[in-house]
């Protein structure tokens, strides 16, 4: 059995507003073991940034947890005070910013910055920080270390500075690395590298990840399971390969099926938009936008439905007696690989080299 390191449970947050209150997050739960990735994935405003800013304690004042705990070695670290989180806050639990340019102070040579994690929560003095902090810079693939640990952070491309934060939030050695987006501001040669880096690191120092993205093809090769989050829920989680070639729900298959492909001849884009969380619909949150959605689907939220021991699923089309439907042509291919691979026709890197 893999360690449990992070057990979310039923997490609800909402947002006061003068429009009323916003209910951002409702009754979430998953858990992260140590040295795995997880992925959560969803359209912008699902709630993914939102959640993985409370396991930081960097929610907005307008916020309030209204219910769930955050256990974390047995502590509830909701509960913590600032104080107190701030002695796990980049120590224990790291987090990887969408944009490295506002994470980075424009005033302040970037081995301080690097180096002020250690000078805080290990106690290591100045000199022997810096010596560090030139490591961390050689170890996320900066040329001549020692010369640029003295560089500001706009003396660094994009990419640079991505790796900059990543050794920021590595220096201390985390268990737990939170990465909202890492990639979203590059282009396709340098997300690849720094994903590369990010996986590498990984092995190295044994953290386990939250990839937060909206980005399913950066998911395929970085993640050991998925969480397909919508209007502040959860509504499927499982393996990599079960979210990517044996979806269950019709909101999953709306998302694989408007990413591109080798094969794809053309994309499907979602219709329609994410419902207002000042007014949660009662059932599905996805049910509006859901060509296959049931009468059930706006009266009842559907619970979850287990397709197998690591995969579950919110959706009335799992329950017994529920109508057969036929995905998308794209759900019914990815079906087929997944049955493949399931019979050991196909081996797990014939599946990568398919190819999202």
């Amino acid at each position: 059995m893999a360690e449990r390191i992070l057990d979310v449970q039923n997490l609800k947050i909402d947002f006061h507003t003068y429009a009323g209150e916003v209910k951002a997050i409702r009754d979430v739960s998953f858990h992260l073991d140590r040295g795995e990735t997880l992925a959560i994935v969803g359209e912008s405003g699902s709630g993914k940034s939102v959640t993985t800013k409370s396991l930081m304690g960097l929610l907005a004042n307008n916020a309030k947890v209204k219910g769930g705990r955050v256990m974390f070695h047995g502590d509830d670290i909701l509960q913590y005070s600032e104080k107190k989180m701030q002695t796990i806050r980049g120590k224990d639990i790291a987090m990887i910013f969408q944009d490295p340019m506002t994470s980075l102070d424009p005033t302040m040579k970037i081995g301080r910055q690097i180096a002020e994690p250690l000078m805080k929560h290990k106690h290591v003095d100045k000199k022997k920080a810096l010596e560090q902090a030139v490591e961390m810079l050689r170890l996320v693939g900066i040329v001549n270390p020692e010369e640029r640990v003295n560089d500001y952070p706009h003396q660094f491309s994009g990419g640079q500075r991505q790796r900059i934060v990543i050794a920021i939030a590595l220096i201390c050695y985390p268990e737990i690395l939170i990465a909202d987006e890492p990639t979203t501001a590059l282009d396709v040669t340098i997300q690849a590298q720094i994903l590369d880096l990010m996986k590498e690191l990984q092995q190295k120092i044994e953290t386990s990840i939250i990839f937060i993205t909206h980005d399913l093809g950066v998911v395929a090769g970085m993640a050991d399971r998925v969480a397909v989050m919508y209007a502040g829920e959860i509504l499927e989680y499982g393996t990599v390969d079960e979210i990517f070639y044996n979806p269950q729900h019709p909101y999953t298959w709306g998302l694989l099926n408007s990413m591109p492909t080798l094969d794809s001849k053309h994309l499907e884009s979602i219709p329609g938009t994410p419902p207002d969380l000042l007014d949660p619909p009662k059932g599905d949150p996805f049910a509006p936008r859901n060509p296959y959605a049931m009468k059930i689907d706006t009266e009842k939220k559907a619970p979850f439905f287990k397709v197998s021991e690591t995969h579950y699923a919110s959706t009335w089309l799992l329950a017994p007696g529920a109508p057969k439907v036929t995905p998308p042509a794209e759900i019914q291919r990815r079906q087929k690989i997944y049955a493949k691979l399931k019979s050991g026709e196909l081996s797990r890197t014939d599946v990568a080299n398919l190819a999202e």
